[in-house]
């Protein structure tokens, strides 16, 4: 694991390079994942990395985390609170509460994090996961809408494991995931399935072993692959016929 940290932090500071940028900035939530890309980022690339603060609706715990990692870890923060510009959305679009209004948050945070980025020649590093990738569980154009995803072949079990070695402090390790859309809700509650498990049915379905898991568990993550697949794949152009 602290090879595999080493490993990802040459990467980042190799894309951050290769794209004539300065630096990264990512948001922080106060969840594991971000917890752990900030440390990543700190390792590649020193004092050049900003970490957003962005409530909006938030919790205030999620707040409090994300204030204390960044400081554990040493990484600047800037805080940019959403709540006003998305209330005044929502109004202005007269949206009911559900999912779409709920997904509007992230991609807020998406045009901030972009703000920033263009203000300073850093790059967008998001915080997304093998697992959320690999089922669709993040906001297209939201928290999808990045430059790289260092994280991004890394299970969430694997990102746990890793955020032990680095020393991520246990309270962000142990908090129960929560993307923060709304109040209560938690990433396994949202899916019907707790993250060992999803991980265990997706690893057994990269390698084409699935002997020994359930049917139905198969069913239910090839379903959730199936119909995010349009999450994965850039905007399809059309090439109509001669």
């Amino acid at each position: 694991m602290s090879r595999l940290a080493e490993s990802l932090a040459g990467w980042i500071a190799a894309r951050v390079k290769e794209a004539g940028l300065r630096g990264a900035v990512l948001g922080l939530s106060g969840g594991v994942d971000s917890a752990v890309t900030a440390a990543l980022c700190k390792m590649a690339l020193g004092e050049r990395v900003l970490g957003l603060i962005m409530p909006c609706g938030s919790d205030r715990a999620d707040e409090e985390d994300a204030t204390y990692v960044a400081a554990k870890l040493g990484v600047a923060t800037a805080t940019v609170r959403l709540d006003g510009p998305f209330r005044a959305l929502v109004e202005e679009l007269d949206v009911p509460a559900g999912l779409a209004c709920a997904n509007l948050k992230p991609r807020l945070r998406m045009a901030v994090l972009y703000y920033y980025a263009n203000s300073t020649s850093y790059m967008v590093v998001g915080t997304g996961n093998k697992t959320e990738l690999a089922i669709g569980y993040f906001t297209k154009y939201g928290d999808g809408g990045v430059d790289i995803l260092p994280l991004g072949d890394l299970y969430k079990t694997q990102v746990w494991a890793l955020a032990r070695e680095i020393c991520i402090p246990g309270r962000i390790v142990e908090k129960p995931p929560s993307a923060g859309l709304w109040e209560g809700q938690t990433d396994e509650g949202e899916m019907g399935i707790a993250y060992e498990d999803l991980d265990r049915v997706l690893e057994a379905i990269e390698s084409g072993r699935t002997d020994g898991i359930a049917p139905g568990s198969v069913a239910l993550v090839n379903g959730m692959v199936r119909r995010s697949s349009h999450k994965r794949i850039c905007a399809q152009i059309c090439e109509p016929a001669p």
